[in-house]
């Protein structure tokens, strides 16, 4: 089985486990070090998407896309478990896609996105909100800055 390896450097560690066991539903991590941790996971599998969208190069967002309304609503209560703040795009036109989507923030800064697409679209899109080009996909821009300005 192949996996994709995402790694995202962290300021205090016990935080960063804290939300990413939550983010996957309290699977306990497979190594754990004083300066490291890991986890291996089958579920989800990985929707690995890059665009030339004048963001800054590197990690714009991490998400995890689901299938089902279900899937979205279990992915919405791991955002909440690990106890940062939630910002929900329902009908949002964004990566040539209509989807329903909510964002957070982990402590590090990170926009992750959770998704279910409803329908392709023709065009790039944006969401109902004001977007800017920095921000992560079509996340809107104050719900962004306040998500990272309480985290």
């Amino acid at each position: 089985m192949k996996r994709m390896h995402i790694h995202v450097s962290v300021e205090n560690l016990d935080d960063s486990i804290r939300f990413y066991r939550a983010m996957f539903g309290n699977a306990e991590p497979t190594v754990l070090k004083d300066d490291y941790c890991k986890w291996e996971l089958t579920d989800p599998a990985v929707n690995f998407a890059i665009s030339k969208r004048g963001a800054k190069a590197g990690v714009d967002h991490i998400g995890i896309q689901v299938e089902t309304d279900a899937e979205l609503a279990e992915m919405n209560a791991r955002f909440a478990a690990a106890q940062l703040p939630v910002a929900q795009q329902i009908g949002t036109t964004c990566c040539y896609a209509k989807s329903d989507k909510a964002w957070t923030v982990d402590p590090q800064g990170v926009a992750w996105e959770t998704f279910r697409t409803l329908e392709a679209a023709p065009v790039y899109g944006t969401s109902h909100e004001a977007v800017a080009t920095t921000a992560a996909c079509c996340s809107p821009v104050e719900s962004i800055v306040a998500l990272r300005s309480r985290s």
